[in-house]
């Protein structure tokens, strides 16, 4: 729970100062991991209560919600690859067991469903496969 109140109140802060203030004068917002992160990791991958994690994101973003959320979907073995290939290990996260990492990607495939924000993009195939995908439904979102 403490960590779901740290990265939420991070979030508050940078909603508060960043997004919105950017939001008002018309700018377009890119963010990585925003709330649906804090429900797959904390909520799904960290076992704590789905509807307690969505209340305390709520309130940390005063119910600001993206207009369109690329999922780039990825198996854990693919992602542990990848992490070791890049040296990035370290992260307390990325160290957890393979049963949280299981968990929090069947929780954001969870999320994504019937979800219309969500575009879930096959994180498999190859950099360029993956931008272009991402391009394609940022354009088509604009």
């Amino acid at each position: 729970m403490a960590e779901t109140l740290l990265v939420n109140a991070s979030r508050a802060q940078l909603v508060t100062d960043v997004i919105r203030p950017a939001l008002q004068t018309g700018t377009l917002v890119l963010c990585d991991r925003y709330m649906d992160s804090s429900l797959a990791y904390q909520g799904y991958g960290r076992e704590q209560r789905l509807d307690a994690v969505r209340a305390i994101c709520d309130a940390a973003t005063g119910g600001l919600m993206p207009d369109l959320t690329l999922l780039i979907d990825v198996s854990y073995e693919t992602s542990r690859e990848r992490l070791h290939r890049r040296g990035n290990v370290d992260d307390r996260l990325e160290k957890m067991e393979e049963a949280f990492h299981r968990r929090a990607r069947a929780g954001f495939l969870e999320l994504a469903k019937g979800d219309p924000r969500f575009v879930v993009i096959d994180g498999e195939r190859d950099e360029a496969h993956v931008f272009k995908a991402a391009m394609e439904a940022i354009r088509r979102a604009l």
